[in-house]
């Protein structure tokens, strides 16, 4: 099944896979026709003879893959594939707008780093940038600024720089439709 935007259907869902096998994970559901995604940001490391940039996950141990949950065995027989994230046995959904908020800061190349699960303060929009349009919650640390993208489900968030013109303040029929997903910094 696909649907009018190209995607396959069915939801999202967040993969629990062994340690540091991510992008092995995520190279294994693609091979097998699955849509996965792997959110990565480049860090620098430093070896005692020299400096190297290196690509690492946002969220440690999690890959996400969108497919049927009712046909979920070629997704568990993925090699690396420990369990799919869920409520008790029953697999939970990651919201699709969650997913597009990581994408997005992915392809904004904006300085991106994992952040600490926040869920409190005011929500703003971004009305400037390549971030336009995102709902988010501000918060004042060290006056400087930081969009925060969470995943609920894993409460895991990814923060990325931006500048503190382009937030205003909405009101609270967005504040509904946000649901907590972006938090500024």
């Amino acid at each position: 099944m696909v649907q009018e935007d190209g995607c396959r259907g069915g939801a999202w869902f967040a993969l629990r896979v062994m340690s540091r096998h991510e992008k092995t994970t995520a190279n294994g559901l693609r091979q097998r026709g699955l849509e996965e995604f792997l959110p990565l940001h480049t860090i620098r490391r430093r070896w005692s003879d020299r400096f190297m940039d290196v690509q690492e996950p946002f969220f440690p141990g999690y890959v996400f893959c969108r497919f049927d949950v009712r046909d979920r065995m070629p997704v568990l027989n993925t090699p690396g594939v420990v369990s799919i994230i869920g409520i008790g046995k029953s697999p939970a959904p990651v919201d699709d707008s969650e997913i597009a908020a990581l994408r997005g800061v992915v392809k904004s190349g904006c300085s991106a780093q994992p952040w600490p699960f926040l869920n409190v303060g005011q929500f703003v929009r971004i009305d400037a940038g390549p971030l336009t349009g995102m709902v988010g919650r501000l918060v004042e640390v060290k006056k400087s600024s930081r969009l925060i993208i969470s995943v609920t489900l894993l409460q895991r968030s990814v923060a990325v720089e931006i500048d503190p013109l382009w937030a205003y303040p909405v009101n609270g029929s967005i504040q509904a439709e946000a649901r907590s997903t972006f938090v500024l910094r």
